[in-house]
């Protein structure tokens, strides 16, 4: 991740260095999701194109634009283009500003006029959305809208139903209710955006009369880094660890040096509180679905005693891991995410010491390193980064840490046994198993998105698509949730595939790593050959494409029983099996959903 792309943004530098720093991420050999993403503006989208550009190649993502002239945002939205149609959007970004709404309310006007004017432009959009979903099943984007610039009744602009300003916190809601209720469909917050900007930097009439341009120019990094952080969360390229240093990270002062009564850390000082509000914050972004680990030079103890302190919020219960040792950081973080599963690109390391984050981030590619610097601004930095940015907010997400925290201990549990299927039978292992409930569709598309190691075609697939899929007669669907005596994984396996007469293609099998080697392969296995014997399905075909990060299933259809057919001089590789084949022992328990 370029320095230069991470919050806070020098946004000059940005604009003047935009084609240095493309040819910078291009050469930089990382391997990118390609995406085509459509547009469509209310104002000139000249300038967003290519600054989006640059922070989606920064989050792994490879953009294919396609940009409406200006202004004919609703028209190619709703009614299509043959250049859009050929194009065929994943993803839409509708960009717009309070200068498009069409039916502001006048002064003359009663309140049922005004709510009738309400209605009139909330409609305006609801059909260019559902137009949008029908023609191509994408990802909408679609900004709030940020406050007027004058206010003709004061503040009571933001109390009369004859205000702009009630008018558009209004508009506002109504669209924040819609993206709780239709499926691929996101809000990006320019009503937020704005106010961090200031309004009086954000919207330059000058330039809105020449050039069409909202917002100015100023503020253009701000909003493509807000646009990008939905999209790479779309594209499951979202940070899902952050590693914590503890000395004057967590608190203030060197715990081994000072001991815990010594520590800077509560309501006594203000930086203290600093401190305290900080813990606070990590606290509550854990309940998001993030991992916490900490990554401190300390003797373990002393690490353990600051997370004890009666005035902190965090407790040694709140972290996956605890490296607390004299071993280089690096080598600490690496020995994490191997231990839970996860991948180096994973992390956001969090540490005052400038010394630490430069070692880290020379030696941990794709690694973020946020610049922690002055504890009153390390939530800010942190939040602003976008590193984390959820899409919706399920109880899976908010009991992820503990899952992670849970398979650390089953880690543990492992190594007590000397023979691993004596370990797995202690494991009390119960997989709910079957066709995809409607439940969890949300769930499996995040699966689908998020999944690099254990996904054997990597392909993608949009909330919209999981859905009409989920209907459809032509695909047999497994869906896998695994628990034991530690807890609930959740969903952690999705198989999809395409039938044609009495064979199936295998589009899709994933597995969420930290269930890996428990037997959860050869379950859904034997649930996919009984599933599509009962359909009449004789033969299934699967595929393996090789990336840089899937590796680990190379070999998995062989391992799983079936027979290779072919394999290219990429290493792509077509397998068979009949699925009358002969179940593979497992020591899950099975259960249908509830």
């Amino acid at each position: 991740m370029l320095e230069a792309l991470s919050y806070p943004f020098d946004a000059e530098f940005i604009l003047q260095n935009r084609r240095k720093l493309k040819k910078e991420l291009l050469s930089d050999g990382s391997a990118r999701t390609k995406k085509r993403i459509a547009l469509l503006g209310g104002a000139t989208t000249g300038i967003i194109r290519p600054i989006l550009e640059l922070f989606l190649l920064d989050a792994g993502v490879e953009p294919e634009f396609y940009e409406s002239e200006y202004n004919r945002f609703w028209q190619d939205g709703m009614f299509g283009t043959p250049e859009l149609d050929a194009f065929a959007p994943e993803i839409v970004y509708l960009h717009t500003c309070n200068r498009n709404l069409s039916s502001l309310p006048e002064l003359s006007d009663d309140r049922d006029s005004a709510d009738k004017k309400l209605e009139q432009e909330f409609g305006r959009y609801q059909a260019l959305w559902d137009a949008l979903s029908e023609r191509y099943h994408c990802e909408i984007l679609q900004n709030n809208f940020e406050l007027p610039s004058f206010r003709l009744l004061g503040n009571l602009d933001a109390v009369d139903f004859r205000g702009r300003v009630n008018f558009i916190n209004r508009l506002n809601a109504r669209f924040s209710e819609a993206a709780l209720s239709r499926s691929a469909f996101h809000i990006q917050d320019i009503a937020y955006l704005s106010a961090v900007c200031g309004l009086d930097v954000w919207d330059d009439p000058k330039e809105w009369y020449l050039y069409k341009q909202s917002p100015a120019t100023p503020c253009v990094p701000m909003l493509c880094h807000s646009v990008a952080s939905l999209i790479k969360a779309i594209c499951g390229k979202n940070k899902k660890l952050l590693a914590l240093d503890c000395d004057n990270t967590l608190w203030g002062g060197v715990v081994g040096d000072v001991g815990q009564a010594g520590l800077e850390i509560g309501e006594e000082t203000a930086t203290g509180e600093a401190f305290r509000e900080f813990q606070r914050y990590i606290k509550d972004l854990s309940m998001t679905g993030v991992v916490l680990t900490v990554a401190s030079k300390n003797d373990e103890e002393n690490a353990l005693d600051g997370l004890r302190h009666p005035d902190g919020v965090l407790r040694p219960e709140d972290f996956a891991v605890i490296k607390a040792n004299w071993e280089r950081k690096d080598v600490n973080l690496l020995e994490t995410v191997a231990s839970l599963s996860l991948l180096p690109d994973c992390i956001v390391f969090a540490d005052d010491n400038p010394a630490e984050r430069h070692i880290v981030r020379e030696n941990i590619r794709g690694a973020a390193v946020p610049e922690l610097t002055d504890p009153n601004d390390y939530i800010r930095i942190i939040d602003r980064g976008g590193y984390f940015e959820p899409l919706s907010l399920s109880k899976e997400d908010m009991a992820r840490n503990a899952m992670y925290r849970e398979n650390a201990q089953r880690t543990k549990l492992e190594h007590a046994f000397s023979d691993y299927g004596e370990y797995l039978r202690s494991l009390d292992m119960v997989a709910q198993i079957g066709d995809f409930p409607e439940i969890y569709l949300k769930r499996i598309a995040q699966l689908a998105n998020k999944s690099n190691q254990f996904n054997l075609t990597t392909r993608r697939y949009t909330e919209a698509e999981i859905t009409a899929l989920a209907a459809s007669p032509d695909y047999i669907r497994i869906c896998g949730k695994l628990s034991d005596r530690f807890g609930d994984n959740g969903v952690v396996s999705v198989i999809i595939a395409k039938k044609e007469g009495d064979t199936a293609d295998i589009l899709l099998w994933i597995m969420s790593c930290r269930v890996l080697k428990r037997g959860m392969e050869q379950l859904m296995r034997n649930v996919l050959l009984e599933t599509a014997k009962k359909q009449g399905v004789h033969i299934l075909r699967g595929h393996y494409y090789p990336t840089a990060k899937n590796g680990m299933v190379r070999n998995l259809l062989g391992e799983l029983g079936f027979e290779k057919l072919s394999e290219d001089e990429q290493g792509n590789t077509l397998w068979q099996i009949a699925s009358d084949a002969a179940p593979l022992p497992c020591e899950i328990k099975r259960a249908k959903f509830d």
